[in-house]
């Protein structure tokens, strides 16, 4: 697993940091969040076309919109690996 670190919260206190990293070799990206409330999770799965509730595998987190430069950057990175 290749994973590259890309970034973390600009505003981060260092206590609570969401961050981004790639994982060239699985073209996937990794978010660290907040967990959302229990009412947000609810709304999440409520709006969704899947079946049922969120499985135990996988998570709903939280990423502040000023990260999106970072996660664009992370995308770039999985793409660029798919064209080695």
């Amino acid at each position: 697993m290749a994973v590259e670190f890309v970034g973390i919260d600009p505003n981060t206190d260092r206590d609570h940091c969401p961050t981004v990293w790639a994982d060239t070799d699985a073209q996937e990206i990794l978010l660290q969040g907040w967990k959302p409330s229990r009412e947000t999770q609810a709304d999440c799965e409520a709006s969704s076309p899947a079946n049922g509730p969120v499985p135990e595998t996988e998570a709903i987190v939280r990423i502040p919109a000023r990260m999106i430069p970072l996660i664009r950057e992370a995308c770039d990175a999985v793409e660029r690996a798919q064209l080695r």
